[in-house]
């Protein structure tokens, strides 16, 4: 059971964490810069943490860019409020995922007009059909040797589908659950204390007041561990952090009319 546990939770958050930092911070947003080399161990880290639900940086990219200037509304890729449940939402990002991908729809230039990380040759090997079956063989063989019960195997569809899970998880919940620290014109919400599961990425409402930030807290119950790494990384001089252009809005704060100020 140990083992089980421990593959489960060590690919969750490893895939996790290129998901936000690479895939999110990185690809989308260019919250840091980085060497060349840098860059594609980075990409191939993705590859490997997320294995058989691997996403494709620049598709990806492009995606949560729409997503970001469409957010909430019938043109957001993954907007949870137009769709019945999570699964649908799931299926409707998918379509615009693959159409991006092979061709079918071309987009809008001002989501590509920004830097897009691109490894052709890597991405035609992860993106592979039998990538995606070799690392899904690998997790159900480490589940015939190690799991006690036939009921650990539950697990199995979690680890297929990683990335798309985790990023369904942000954007459903991210989207209808919490609190707000600011008025954005959507509907994002920060879930607290839930974030920490998600290594920051549930803090959605203080994310789309300004996407570019690389910490994603704000307040001081508000803990965003991507970006303590991600400070480190800095320090070291593995990336180097953007500097902001833009002042943070100050939060919101209730006051005795029901009305709400902002926090001096």
């Amino acid at each position: 059971m140990a083992v089980i546990l421990t593959f489960f939770f060590a690919h969750w958050f490893l895939s996790l964490f290129f998901h936000t930092f690479f895939l999110h911070r990185f690809a989308s947003h260019q919250m840091y810069t980085t060497s060349k080399g840098w860059e594609r161990f980075f990409y191939l880290s993705t590859w490997f943490t997320q294995g058989s639900s691997y996403l494709v940086p620049r598709a990806y990219a492009v995606m949560h860019r729409m997503h970001h200037v469409y957010s909430d509304t019938e043109k957001d890729p993954h907007s949870p409020h137009f769709f019945k449940d999570v699964w649908g939402m799931m299926i409707h990002t998918r379509n615009i995922y693959n159409a991006f991908l092979t061709g079918k729809n071309v987009p809008d230039a001002q989501f590509t007009r920004e830097y897009l990380p691109i490894w052709s040759k890597l991405d035609r090997i992860a993106d592979s059909m039998w990538s995606r079956l070799l690392f899904g063989a690998a997790y159900v063989g480490i589940y015939v040797v190690f799991a006690p019960s036939f009921w650990w195997f539950l697990l199995l569809p979690i680890h297929f589908l990683m990335g798309p899970v985790q990023g369904a998880i942000v954007n459903w919940c991210g989207h209808k659950y919490g609190y707000s620290n600011y008025t954005n014109g959507d509907h994002s919400k920060n879930s607290e204390p839930w974030g920490i599961f998600l290594l920051g990425e549930l803090f959605q409402n203080n994310h789309h007041k300004q996407g570019t930030n690389p910490n994603f807290a704000r307040k001081w119950f508000e803990l965003d561990p991507t970006y303590q790494v991600m400070k480190l990384m800095n320090f070291v001089g593995i990336i180097r952090l953007n500097k902001l252009m833009v002042e943070v809005e100050q939060p919101l704060k209730e006051i005795s009319n029901g009305k709400k100020e902002r926090v001096a």
